[in-house]
């Protein structure tokens, strides 16, 4: 039996255009991330931590570490655009495919909306002249343009970002341990990574739940497998290797900028957005705070947006060819070889919801909690698939790989969410409501959730599954 496989024995023709290889996939994972993601959460991750943010951060990674293992197994087996959604409706069932689909999309929609209004919001500090609504159009149609004229211009782009990024925080790094070294901040310490008398688990995991709002979009990667000229295994190497490469990136700029916070009392009892920026003031002077300021505004308004449009753009035409969402949305232009109609529409989304969370005072806030819970609900979703389609219905025989990592995963996850903000808790359960509702009109409708391929039955499953 062939390892790779191709979408046409899903049923479906190859219309994306196959140019992306594994240091592009590398580059894109590090895109949608943000190498100085941290930049913009620290200080609430400081905060909710009790000042441990590289514990946080550690947590965070190693429990994506198992999520990243879990995804490989899948996209083995289904090697096509959809993410969670695809892997839940193939390796569970369509409905179950569908509803994880749709909390997956309460992530990737909203995140493109989060990353303009913050972008936004640092250029209207820096230029206050200019309303943030102006800048949130300005960064909506340069990306639109971009990804409408295809993946290989997004890629070269994202490539000459990432260097930029980590030309910043290197920059951050080398002048904040100078900084330390000369006595500046409280020194050198390990309490950043652990301290006993703040530690607890609630506290731990309610931290890693604002936290990991950095890794998000690593598994954007797997959208681009349609794409990608290596296919599973190239996509769940890529995954792997961004994930690791941000997470030591996060956990140093962190446990640095937290040696260096001017105020750990008040911070502690006040969670600042400028805290990183004034960490930054301390080690530099205010050129820094200037330069990772702007910085920050570039990488989340330019870079990781326009990373996050191409993956939701590709969750909307999966979601859309198997008729479960509107079919003006699978249709990809001839040209340029990406769906249109779903960028266009993901474009004016984030501009909708964006100027409308510009006008309220917790708009940040609201949006971080909605994208979070959105992808940990999906991620559980993704371990149990594993489980069910490998396990349970194929009998394998790797123990490991196929049932105790993804219950170890899983695992994680559910602590994260049960400690995460009571508000996020709310508003997921209302967007899973909805979702129900949808699922019922379908049905309704005589249009239940189905997915190509999957006519024939669980043995058509059974073959599916890669040596």
């Amino acid at each position: 039996m062939r390892t790779q496989q191709n979408i046409e024995q899903f049923g479906y023709r190859q219309e994306l255009r196959r140019g992306v290889g594994l240091t592009d996939l590398v580059f894109y994972g590090l895109a949608f991330m943000v190498p100085i993601a941290p930049f913009a959460i620290f200080g609430t991750v400081y905060a909710a931590s009790g000042g441990m943010p590289v514990l946080a951060y550690l947590v965070g990674m190693i429990a994506l570490l198992f999520t990243a293992a879990s995804y490989t197994q899948m996209v083995k087996a289904f090697p096509l655009s959809g993410s969670v959604y695809n892997y839940a409706g193939r390796g569970i069932a369509p409905p179950v495919g569908f509803m994880t689909g749709w909390m997956i999309l309460l992530d990737y929609i909203l995140v493109p909306c989060l990353l303009y209004l913050v972008a936004s919001m640092a250029m209207h500090n820096s230029v206050p002249d200019v309303p943030v609504w102006v800048w949130l159009v300005i960064f909506v149609a340069v990306n639109t343009v971009i990804n409408l004229r295809g993946i290989r211009m997004t890629v070269k782009l994202t490539r000459i970002m990432i260097v930029f990024e980590l030309a910043v925080l290197a920059l951050f790094l080398l002048i904040g341990l100078w900084a330390l070294l000369q006595g500046r901040g409280s020194g050198f310490s390990l309490s950043p990574l652990f301290d006993a008398g703040s530690f607890s688990w609630p506290v731990l995991f309610a931290a890693v739940s604002v936290a990991v709002l950095s890794f998000l979009g690593f598994d954007g990667i797997s959208m681009l497998v349609e794409e990608s000229t290596g296919g599973s295994a190239q996509v769940g190497r890529a995954m792997r290797v961004a994930l690791l490469l941000a997470g030591v990136l996060f956990i140093v700029q962190v446990w640095v900028a937290a040696l260096l916070v001017p105020d750990p009392a008040g911070l502690l009892s006040r969670p600042s957005d400028t805290a990183f920026y004034d960490a930054a003031a301390v080690a530099g002077g205010e050129w820094l705070r200037h330069v990772t300021t702007f910085a920050t505004a570039l990488s989340w308004g330019l870079v990781n947006t326009m990373v996050a449009q191409v993956a939701v753009s590709r969750l909307l035409y999966a979601m859309a060819r198997d008729r479960q969402l509107p079919s003006f949305l699978a249709k990809v232009s001839v040209r340029h070889s990406v769906p249109a109609n779903a960028i266009m529409l993901v474009c004016l989304l984030s501009l909708g919801v964006g100027i409308w969370m510009s006008t309220r005072e917790d708009g940040v806030t609201l949006l971080s909690s909605l994208i979070n819970i959105g992808a940990m609900v999906a991620f559980v979703v993704l371990h149990v698939s594993v489980i069910v389609h490998y396990s349970l219905r194929n009998g394998s025989d790797k123990v490991w790989s196929h049932l105790v990592a993804p219950l170890i995963g899983a695992g994680i996850l559910v602590f994260v969410v049960i400690n995460a903000n009571v508000l996020a808790q709310v508003l997921g359960l209302v967007w899973l409501g909805l979702g129900v509702l949808v699922l019922i009109t379908l049905y309704a409708l005589g249009r239940p959730p189905a997915l190509m391929g999957m006519s024939e039955g669980p043995d058509r499953l059974k073959r599916s599954v890669p040596d």
